[in-house]
């Protein structure tokens, strides 16, 4: 999870007494006082605010005076926003208080009549909500993170990263289909990042939903078109489903990303075996083997893949698959002495070409291994 960041910019711009909130005489000095915030940086003015708006509400806090609690909640969403180490020692009923009169106020009839405070407000208690949740994430305490991060989408809905907050917090819960829905709907606009569909695609992958996972993929690939990882993970599928008719049309793509990695040589060449396109086929799996001469798998299919061929190859061409048939799989022998495949490989190709020495040293090895 990546480092606490705030939500949005808060409307600090608010704290003006000429052009910002419509305030009457008796609240002048509680705007006063968060305009001297707002020049000078010095946390005594937004304690000042609140001592100015308590004791405007000190006779009855419930008081039915819209605009004075109006100012209490900007008042002490602000101090809870700005002041996030506490220097002002706020109880720490503060933040519950202000999120409850935050609601009451937003139900009241005529609330509309301040909505650049409510909306201030209500960015302050989002963003304090992300900061609490990220320091439950700092003690691996993700039921309470989730629980504050929950808290902060209802007072920022519209801000889809904290879907991501909530995404992760739920994955470390093991509530993996809440943390899918929550990652997918980050995919598709302007909030899509790499790790969001790799996310979202992993959880579905885990489940075996491999159709939702690949949705999720191409329309992540679609907004991030230049992510390697995205296309590799997309590719990983298909190979894995054995779907070779569409990861074939990733393999340019993919090699051009990936020149020197044998792994994904070996995948193309692969997947070209699989097609029937042999000469592809053959010239990655020598690819891969000069990136990487001690890995078994591209060896062992280079071998078949000769041997396919010279049983469909006339006489001359015949004889020179076959002699390449024997030298790869013999090599691959060397690798995996006891790899069962490559036994019977051999026993096929022996057979063939007359050799009864080795194939009768195949033979009783191959009954040493399967009993038969």
């Amino acid at each position: 999870m990546q480092s606490r960041k705030f939500l949005l910019p808060v409307l600090i711009g608010l704290f003006t007494a000429s052009a910002g909130f419509c305030q009457t005489e008796v609240l002048k000095g509680v705007v006063n006082n968060l305009a001297y915030y707002k020049q000078k940086k010095d946390l005594k003015y937004l304690g000042s605010a609140k001592n100015s708006v308590d004791s405007l509400l000190k006779v009855s806090p419930d008081t039915l005076d819209l605009e004075r609690n109006v100012y209490r909640a900007v008042v002490y969403a602000s101090i809870l926003y700005i002041d996030s180490l506490n220097k002002l020692h706020q109880p720490a009923s503060l933040l519950p208080r202000t999120a409850g009169l935050v609601d009451r106020l937003s139900e009241r009839r005529k609330i509309y009549r301040y909505p650049a405070e409510m909306e201030y407000a209500k960015r302050c208690l989002a963003n304090t909500y992300v900061r609490v949740g990220f320091s439950y994430l700092a003690k691996s305490d993700f039921l309470n993170a989730l629980q504050s991060f929950q808290e902060a989408k209802k007072y920022a809905p519209s801000f889809k990263k904290i879907n991501a907050y909530i995404a992760y917090a739920d994955n470390k819960l093991g509530n993996l289909q809440a943390a899918a829905k929550y990652y997918a709907e980050l995919v598709g606009g302007d909030s899509t990042k790499v790790e969001y569909v790799e996310a979202a695609a992993n959880i579905y992958i885990s489940f075996g939903d491999t159709v939702t996972a690949l949705n999720i993929l191409k329309k992540g690939r679609k907004v991030l078109p230049d992510s390697r990882s995205l296309l590799l993970d997309e590719a990983n599928i298909y190979n894995n489903r054995k779907d070779y008719r569409s990861l074939v049309t990733l393999l340019p793509a993919l090699l051009d990303n990936n020149t020197n990695n044998a792994d994904i040589a070996f995948v193309a060449a692969d997947c070209y075996d699989h097609l029937n396109q042999y000469e592809k086929a053959e010239s990655l799996y020598l690819h891969a083997i000069e990136l990487n001469s001690s890995a078994y798998e591209p060896i062992f299919n280079l071998g078949l893949l000769y041997f396919k061929q010279s049983e469909v190859k006339q006489e001359r061409a015949n004889e020179q698959d076959t002699a390449l048939a024997v030298q790869w799989l013999e090599k691959a022998h060397e690798i995996s002495p006891n790899n069962v495949n490559c036994l019977r490989a051999l026993q096929l190709v022996y057979t063939k070409i007359g050799r009864t020495e080795q194939l009768n040293s195949i033979n009783d090895k191959l009954k040493q291994l399967t009993n038969q």
